[in-house]
């Protein structure tokens, strides 16, 4: 296994498509899976009512940026939790899982734990946080509210070094920042601009009203006080060989 600060070995034989390698699916395959969409309730999937586009370093090489799409479940008023995809088409990759905290939470979590999460308030500031296509006053409450927010979004599939499955390690990520290398690409940003028809620098001058937290824990988005990040390995260990039941 290759640690997430590593390349992987090397890669399962296919073409350049990005889909994952694989045979494609037989009739029999979409019967059964419409067969169980019409039996089956799949209510945590039914419970992802946004669609957020922003973008996302690596931590321990925050010069690789990607564009994430953030489909997500609101548990309550103070947790919610994101499954993240490569692109928003019928055929993304599911690329990783965020959890986001409002600050309450995250004030009560352990410091060493606290290091492992990222403000949201540049991000929101900044207009890289979006909602596409949804107008701008129906979507201010909740960008109000998540400036003051707190994620964590570990990456399960690096899709921007090639890989055409999930490999290695997890790697964290970390939010952008308006300093060093946590800023984004111009590049990147006009981008994904092109896609949505939006423009983030007029989104930022929309959200100048947008109320900054008065205090945003240090112990979030780390690198910025020691310049480190953090690289996921993976280590052989001793099993446990007893049954935890009679």
């Amino acid at each position: 296994m290759a640690s997430s600060d590593k390349s992987p070995s090397p890669m399962p034989s296919g073409t350049d498509h990005p889909r994952p390698p694989g045979q494609p699916m037989t009739v029999e395959q979409h019967m059964i899976d419409k067969g169980a969409q019409l039996v089956q309730s799949l209510k945590p999937v039914k419970q992802m009512n946004q669609h957020v586009c922003t973008f996302a370093l690596y931590s321990h090489d925050m010069s690789r940026q990607i564009e994430t799409h953030h489909y997500v479940t609101r548990v309550n008023q103070d947790f919610l939790q994101c499954a993240v995809y490569d692109s928003d088409h019928a055929h993304a990759r599911l690329i990783g899982v965020e959890y986001i905290v409002s600050d309450r939470i995250f004030e009560a979590l352990p410091p060493d734990e606290q290091k492992l999460w990222h403000s949201h308030a540049y991000e929101i500031k900044s207009g890289l946080w979006v909602n596409p296509r949804v107008p701008g006053m129906i979507e201010k409450p909740e960008l109000e509210n998540m400036a003051k927010t707190y994620g964590k979004f570990w990456c399960t599939w690096q899709v921007d070094r090639g890989d055409k499955l999930p490999l290695g390690a997890p790697a964290l990520m970390i939010s952008p920042q308006p300093v060093n290398l946590g800023q984004i690409s111009p590049e990147l940003v006009h981008r994904r601009d092109n896609k949505y028809n939006i423009s983030t620098k007029v989104l930022r001058d929309s959200r100048v009203e947008i109320a900054e937290p008065e205090w945003i824990n240090p112990q979030a988005d780390y690198w910025k006080q020691d310049g480190k990040g953090f690289a996921i390995d993976i280590k052989f260990t001793d099993m446990k060989l007893r049954a935890p039941f009679p």
